[in-house]
């Protein structure tokens, strides 16, 4: 892409995502959306590959789908109440419309068809956008409207999206289409707790944010997009894939690593608010995606591939190694000793 064409996508990114995060009307806040729509959609077909072209075209749809649905909802709103305050959302259409506008931006399940394949159609680094700095806008919105939304409804798409998130994710090969399904079930986590503890859910998607960027900067790093090249991988780059395989670990949840840090404040919250059926179904849940998580570190660290005759040799690009693969990646791993400052300050 042209140096030039980059620094305008770059800006009109940071740009759109500084307006919909500050703005407390909605037609700014739609403005800003949109905004985000157009400069990625270069990112995402800039190979000129069909693959990717498709990606940008599932991707235009969807969103404008949404961010119409978003327009509508404030109109109507503003036409019941008499002002265009994103907090003052009291109409039960701009409720409900709202809710499913937010779930498609963000990919929750039932809308969550969009999200895979658009992620496996892009660029990695592409990849990493759209699953974290894309989400940042709509997630602030729902922040901002939780208060009026329904709790059962976000609460039944949580678990739908945990459900789906896993039992998905166990059939796939392509690294991308699993960091998809990961995303989706994150998503649960984050969207079960908004209303109770909206700072528990920032801090989910920051750290989610950090470990999410370890791995694709390290699959980047190493030229890795499925499981067959993450087995071959092992003999070439043994440091970065024994720092891979504890940032999926801890992407999974599992303790003494830092991703075991929001479950475990989410699940104490969601105890606090009486909510202990919810917290144990997410529970169990979160076990489905355990298992690809399992299999990842498997594939990255312990197996080694057969070398049949017409076995095809992957071989590795040397690259200069991205200075954020460490810092995101110990971040990822050693954050979690800090924890008893954490529930202080929330």
């Amino acid at each position: 892409m042209n140096p030039h064409a980059k620094l305008i996508t770059a800006v009109s990114l940071a740009l759109g995502t500084l307006i919909t995060t500050t703005s407390s009307h909605w037609a700014m806040a739609w403005a800003g959306l949109e905004i985000n729509t157009l400069a990625i959609i270069p990112m995402i077909s800039k190979s000129h590959h069909p693959r990717a072209i498709e990606a940008a075209i599932k991707y235009f749809l969807t969103q404008a789908a949404a961010s119409t649905m978003i327009l509508f909802a404030g109109m109507t709103n503003a036409w019941v109440t008499g002002q265009w305050d994103i907090t003052q959302l009291t109409n039960p259409t701009s409720c409900v419309l709202i809710t499913m506008a937010i779930a498609m931006k963000l990919g929750l399940t039932p809308f969550h068809f969009w999200f895979p394949e658009v992620l496996q159609g892009s660029p990695l680094i592409t990849a990493l956008l759209l699953s974290t700095l894309m989400k940042f806008p709509p997630l602030i919105i729902l922040l901002l409207t939780s208060n009026s939304l329904y709790p059962t409804m976000l609460t039944l798409m949580a678990l739908s999206s945990t459900a789906l998130g896993g039992w998905m994710g166990l059939n796939q090969t392509q690294i991308r289409k699993i960091l998809a399904f990961s995303s989706i079930s994150h998503l649960g986590w984050m969207t079960i707790i908004i209303i109770y503890s909206p700072k528990i859910t920032i801090l989910t998607f920051i750290l989610y944010t950090l470990m999410t960027s370890a791995i694709f900067l390290s699959i980047s790093s190493s030229n890795i997009t499925k499981l067959p090249t993450l087995m071959t991988s092992w003999t070439k780059t043994p440091m970065l894939n024994g720092t891979l395989m504890l940032t999926i670990m801890s992407l999974a949840g599992l303790p003494p690593l830092t991703g075991f840090l929001p479950k475990w404040l989410i699940i104490q919250e969601l105890t606090k608010q009486e909510m202990s059926t919810a917290a144990l179904i997410i529970s169990l849940l979160s076990l489905l995606s355990l298992f690809f998580y399992l299999r990842l570190t498997y594939y990255s660290s312990i197996t080694l591939p057969p070398h049949p005759a017409n076995h095809t040799k992957h071989w590795l690009i040397n690259k200069s190694t991205n200075i954020l693969i460490p810092i995101t990646a110990s971040m990822s791993i050693l954050l979690l000793p800090v924890s008893p400052l954490i529930p202080a300050q929330i």
